[in-house]
């Protein structure tokens, strides 16, 4: 067997790594670019309310550390196992969802490390994410939330209206087998998302979310600044965790790995 980029989990773990080297690297050169007595680059000139175009960001989680759990979230968080961060296991002795092609959910398909894309329309934005070819819809005709919402993977409904310069979302009803992170933290079906899009320039976008889920955690999860960059030469390719083929690799290549008998993928 070839193991090669296009089975899901060998991308990720590729992924991941370069994304921490990557992040090392731009934190180094933003450091250089904004020392002392540098002056900003003038921004080009653009539309606060234009968010469309194709973005990409490295976070991989809201912030470091989530707040204090309940005794459920803390029973959540133990069941989940997870392949990355200080509880990581080899994939094949973890329960990660990903390792059967589930979605991601949201908002952690944001921490995968791949573009998506906005698109503005005269009653919703669409948040497109290359993964999956995963289509969010974000309603901004006035609707309103439900006050009991069935769970989905990407919430039962999101809302946006713009305040000022900043463009907010607010999302109710998720399936809580999505974890928030690659690194198990959980959510409840009663999770409620809030976020906030702002434009800081032309090539930027600064993203603030804020998780309200009194069954999980004690007070609300308030992440840090995620930072998206533009990429204005870029396309949205076509990438999906394909089932067979996760399974083919899981058999050939990441069971061996993790001391777990496999046959050998063809």
């Amino acid at each position: 067997m070839q193991t090669s980029l296009r089975h899901p989990f060998a991308r990720l773990f590729t992924c991941v790594a370069l994304l921490l080297f990557v992040s090392s690297v731009a934190f180094a050169q933003r450091g250089q670019r904004g020392g002392r007595g540098q002056a900003p680059a003038p921004s080009v000139p653009h539309d606060p309310h234009d968010l469309q175009g194709i973005w990409r960001g490295n976070p991989q989680s809201l912030s470091n550390t989530p707040p204090p759990m309940t005794a459920w979230g803390k029973q959540q968080l133990d069941s989940h196992i997870p392949s990355y961060g200080p509880r990581a296991v080899p994939p094949v002795q973890g329960n990660d969802p990903t390792g059967k092609c589930d979605p991601l959910g949201y908002p952690r398909i944001l921490f995968f490390g791949r573009p998506f894309e906005f698109i503005q329309l005269p009653n919703r934005v669409l948040q497109f994410f290359e993964w999956g070819r995963v289509l969010r819809e974000i309603w901004t005709d006035g609707r309103q939330l439900p006050k009991d919402a069935d769970p989905k993977w990407l919430g039962n409904l999101a809302v946006g209206k713009w305040d000022g310069d900043t463009f907010v979302v607010d999302t109710v009803g998720f399936d809580e087998r999505a974890w928030i992170d690659h690194f198990g933290n959980p959510h409840s079906e009663n999770m409620r998302l809030h976020e906030v899009y702002y434009r800081v320039d032309r090539d930027t976008l600064e993203v603030s979310v804020t998780i309200d889920d009194p069954m999980t955690y004690t007070k609300p999860w308030v992440s840090d600044k995620l930072v998206f960059r533009l990429q204005a030469n870029e396309k949205m390719y076509e990438d999906f965790c394909v089932p067979s083929e996760e399974e083919s690799f899981n058999q050939g290549v990441r069971n061996p790995a993790g001391g777990v008998g496999g046959v050998k993928a063809k």
